[in-house]
């Protein structure tokens, strides 16, 4: 592997920043503390430190040369609400909050990244590093992009990349095109007719249209959408009732659907209202309906894909590579990829140990991939603004 040879003298630093912010995560648009870390990291390099974007987003420009092109390389540094298993000694030390997806692995590769830009500089034009806030289903890039991140930094470019468990250490996965699937929350609530349990015929037992309803809905992706359209429901919380000899009044369940396609996305939610209101009404129930489209697709430039393939290929060998990966998570850096072509990558978490699936409470960032993330971050720079 072809490692940059000043970022791989940085790797026993990179690992110890990584190991901070992992042991004191923070929730969506709260990451005060891991804030106040990267701008003062960026502050020791040398950069252009701007804060307040996306309430705690902070943005690190590095300029070299004379020319105007820009490019934006972007990481996420929010946590998630789960309580860790692990044992290590750089542990989450704030209970029921962990870095589980490894944003704290793609802060401490951009910050490695933009520590050996700031002091070589090989390049002709900006640099904008966005560290962003909130990607875990509250909109941080979204948020970043309404408090006027691209017109304070103009990008010609934007870059980013994800760690994937199962996906070997030295690999990296690169696809044009459609890339992530578009991610929606439902949340449903069945209203009945509470009762004794013992006198059910006097209920409108909201437990049984519940569970009804959830069968019904499996239907919507085999009966209601065209085959070819990959697309996923599924019902991820239930709740109803609080005693043995009671029917409760009322029963919530919520759930997520992912698609690559923003019409069959309309579709499923029109089939949701409709079944939902039909079967309610079948039942003398009432409903309430919730339905928020939180990510758009992930859609790579074609273009920049293929310069992204090259710079992995030059890092790694062709052979490791991989093309036409998707998966049906979803990512908001999509906003961000809707204002300014780019590209968003999977670098290999590994297998074994590194293979541990994300949002899992015995997940942890696999340390061995800082220098090739930074390095990959880094020739990105380097090879798309050219120093003459």
């Amino acid at each position: 592997m072809a490692f940059i040879n000043e970022i791989s003298e940085s790797y026993e630093e990179m690992k110890s920043w990584r190991r901070d912010i992992h042991a004191y995560p923070e929730l969506g648009f709260e990451e005060k503390r891991t804030s106040d870390f990267v701008a003062k990291k960026l502050e020791e390099f040398g950069c252009e430190v701007h804060r307040g974007f996306g309430v705690t987003g902070v943005v690190g420009t590095i300029r070299a040369g004379n020319s105007t092109n820009a490019i934006g390389l972007r990481a996420d540094f929010d946590a998630l609400p789960i309580e860790e298993d692990n044992i290590f000694e750089h542990r989450s030390t704030l209970k029921g909050k962990m870095h589980a997806c490894g944003h704290d692995g793609h802060t401490a590769m951009l910050l490695g990244a933009a520590k050996y830009l700031s002091a070589t500089r090989k390049f002709d034009g900006l640099v904008h590093c966005i560290f962003q806030p909130a990607e875990e289903g509250l909109g941080g890039a979204k948020k970043m992009i309404e408090d006027g991140l691209f017109e304070k930094f103009p990008c010609k470019s934007i870059f980013a990349m994800h760690n994937k468990p199962g996906l070997q250490v030295g690999k990296f996965a690169v696809n044009a095109g459609p890339t992530m699937a578009a991610g929606a929350f439902f949340d449903i609530e069945i209203i009945g007719k509470g009762a004794h349990a013992a006198k059910p015929e006097t209920s409108v037992d909201p437990i049984v249209v519940a569970s009804q309803l959830i069968v019904a809905l499996q239907s919507i992706i085999s009966r209601n959408v065209d085959p070819k359209e990959i697309s996923v429901l599924s019902v991820t919380k239930i709740h109803s009732g609080d005693a043995y000899n009671v029917i409760p009044q009322s029963a919530k369940f919520s759930g997520t659907v992912r698609t690559f396609s923003d019409t069959v996305m309309n579709e499923i939610e029109t089939r949701i209202e409709s079944m939902t209101r039909n079967l309610c009404q079948s039942y003398n129930a009432n409903c309430e309906i919730s339905f928020n489209k939180n990510f758009a697709s992930l859609v790579n430039d074609d273009q920049e894909a293929e310069f992204a393939y090259r710079i992995c290929k030059g890092l790694v060998g062709e052979e490791h590579v991989l093309k036409d990966v998707r998966s049906m998570a979803s990512e908001d850096f999509s906003f961000m990829l809707k204002e300014v072509p780019g590209c968003y990558i999977n670098i290999g978490n590994g297998v074994g140990e590194g293979g541990c699936e994300v949002h899992n409470p015995s997940y942890d960032f696999n340390d061995n991939i800082l220098v090739l993330g930074a390095s990959y971050f880094s020739k990105i720079v380097e090879e798309k603004l050219i120093k003459c």
